[in-house]
């Protein structure tokens, strides 16, 4: 080949030597910033996110991390000043998160009405309680790596709030536990509906205090309890969509009326519903 041609042919070879480098070197991935919320409420659902591979770790669990870097932990009703998330991106040095948590003022609710055996229970029946509530709680373990609670969440019923999440309550004159959900008022055999998506981890028509109950694993330890229902519509380990009816409201278990109790947990810690809804309207 002559000279003059080969030099004329350089800028050829020169460009197609850089499309091949273009082609066979992928880009740089984009940095994730570590984010969390400055400050958030006791019993709050918290969604983070974190550098793709990250290890994070809160309240001695280590959590589980999307693929995208996507985390999720619960705030407990009690907590106090702030919690604090500890992250080890890849191939960096640890880095601890700390999260202020405003606290709540909680109320009294007093109700009277509920039948006294489920107040005050004897042996045998206080046997059955802690039985039942410990499959309940069993149920609330799950890790799954299903992302249903990054949707929106929506009302399961629509209804006036008759009970508050984290209020403490006086059963008959008896002082109770804190309430562990939000009760929804509503007729008897109104239709609930799924919250989120999720696969149902527990189904039962007739525990004593809870009576007909139903729980809705969303992953990552998300899951929403429905309490006191009148019918239960799924089955254990069936796939459901947000909106998909569920059940039916019911006054079944210690209720003195028909109403849904929805309640939230994160593993073993109680969320309020209806912060999750506040935070879904915001989004």
């Amino acid at each position: 080949m002559p000279l003059n041609l080969r030099i004329a042919l350089i800028p050829l070879y020169l460009m197609l030597l850089a499309c091949v480098l273009a082609i066979s070197v992928p880009p740089a991935r984009a940095e994730v910033a570590i984010t969390f919320p400055q400050a958030v409420q006791q019993s709050a659902m918290v969604i983070g996110r974190v550098p793709p591979g990250s290890k994070v770790e809160y309240a001695g669990r280590e959590l589980r991390v999307t693929g995208y870097g996507t985390v999720v932990l619960g705030v407990p009703r009690d907590a106090q000043a702030e919690v604090t998330v500890k992250v080890t991106p890849p191939d960096a040095a640890p880095q601890e998160v700390a999260i202020r948590v405003e606290p709540r003022a909680w109320d009294v609710e007093r109700i009277s009405g509920v039948p006294p055996r489920t107040v005050s229970p004897p042996p045998e029946i206080a046997e059955r309680i802690r039985r039942e509530q410990a499959e309940v709680s069993a149920s609330r373990g799950r890790d799954d790596p299903r992302t249903d609670f990054v949707e929106p969440f929506v009302w399961p019923v629509k209804g006036r709030i008759s009970g508050r999440f984290g209020n403490m309550r006086v059963y008959n004159g008896t002082p109770g536990a804190p309430h562990s959900g939000m009760d929804i008022a509503a007729a008897n055999g109104t239709p609930v509906v799924a919250p989120a998506s999720g696969v149902v981890t527990f189904a039962n028509p007739d525990l004593y205090l809870t009576g007909g109950t139903l729980l809705l694993d969303h992953g990552y330890g998300i899951s929403s309890n429905f309490l006191h229902l009148s019918r239960i519509d799924v089955e254990i380990g069936q796939r459901v969509e947000q909106g998909e009816v569920i059940g039916a409201v019911g006054a079944t278990g210690r209720a003195t009326g028909p109403h849904l109790h929805w309640g939230m947990n994160w593993f073993d810690v109680r969320l309020d519903p209806l912060l999750v809804l506040e935070c879904s309207a915001d989004r």
